[in-house]
């Protein structure tokens, strides 16, 4: 399912980067390091080029996939056996309600006060995609995150050893031509490549947890709680680390880093680690 897009200014400065650094690696770093003519110059632009395709596609899917939205039909079964979680408020035990959509809220369901509407699995809202990071279109979020280290840091890598080269050769009336691009790409890229290598981690410990954004920050209470009790706080959802990389990623290794989502089911329901054991319902 898609989604309308309007205008963002942080989605015009992504594209803009895109753009930017894409040109300087492919027709400036590459260029000069082995010569775009040469098979070293033509393997590295076509690896780079694969590289900031996916990255581009699996960005343009987070931008228009819709997140994931709860049907205004949904009403939950307390007395379904096979459902052994049921969320509910922490002020009066009921099942949580959403007033702004009238209607009741799945597991691990949030509503986005950006968006306007409640979001399956909702992980967080994202400027950068102008969009909400949801059940549906978290896994080509997650990928687009990945493609986007690689490129940076294999940029980088040509960045530099591009510099290098230059330095060997002596050319440096022909290197301050170029100058004002290597500090504008380098101030860009490091930072970058920083920031989006801390949110990949971030990102995997999610994953590995089977966690969203918003569960991690509901965990660190709920454990803190327990532990006031003198209980030891599990996350419903955690079910080992291999299936919670399944779970998000598909059981098939090689799709992975392809922006696949059959398998992610209807976001209504999620296995648990209670799975065959008596209802029970966790606050929120």
């Amino acid at each position: 399912m898609t989604r309308g897009f309007s205008f963002s200014l942080p989605v015009m400065v992504v594209v803009s980067a895109i753009a930017f650094v894409y040109f300087c690696t492919v027709f400036v770093f590459t260029d000069r390091w082995f010569g775009l003519m040469t098979s070293p110059g033509i393997m590295n632009a076509v690896a780079y080029t694969a590289v900031a395709v996916m990255c581009v596609l699996n960005y343009v899917f987070a931008i228009f996939m819709d997140p994931g939205r709860v049907p205004s039909t949904f009403l939950p079964d307390i007395e379904d056996s096979k459902v052994p979680i049921h969320e509910i408020k922490r002020k009066g035990g009921d099942l949580r309600y959403c007033q702004k959509c009238s209607h009741f809220k799945p597991p691990r369901a949030h509503h986005c006060r950006v968006c306007k509407i409640c979001v399956l699995r909702m992980d967080h809202h994202c400027t950068w995609i102008n969009n909400c990071v949801g059940h549906a279109n978290y896994k080509v979020f997650f990928i687009f995150v990945v493609y986007a280290v690689i490129a940076c840091i294999y940029s980088l890598v040509l960045l530099v050893g591009s510099l290098t080269n230059d330095s060997q050769n002596d050319k440096q009336q022909s290197a301050d031509s170029f100058r004002i691009l290597y500090v504008i790409s380098g101030l860009l890229l490091v930072p970058l490549s920083m920031a989006l290598s801390g949110l990949l981690g971030w990102h995997i410990y999610l994953i590995l947890q089977n966690k969203t954004t918003i569960e991690y920050h509901e965990g660190v209470r709920a454990t803190w709680l327990e532990e006031r009790a003198g209980n030891a706080y599990k996350h419903p959802y955690d079910l080992g680390a291999y299936d919670n990389l399944t779970t998000v990623l598909g059981s098939n290794i090689i799709c992975w880093i392809c922006p696949t989502s059959k398998h992610i089911g209807n976001g209504l329901r999620f296995r648990t680690a209670y799975d065959g054991l008596p209802v029970t319902s966790t606050s929120k």
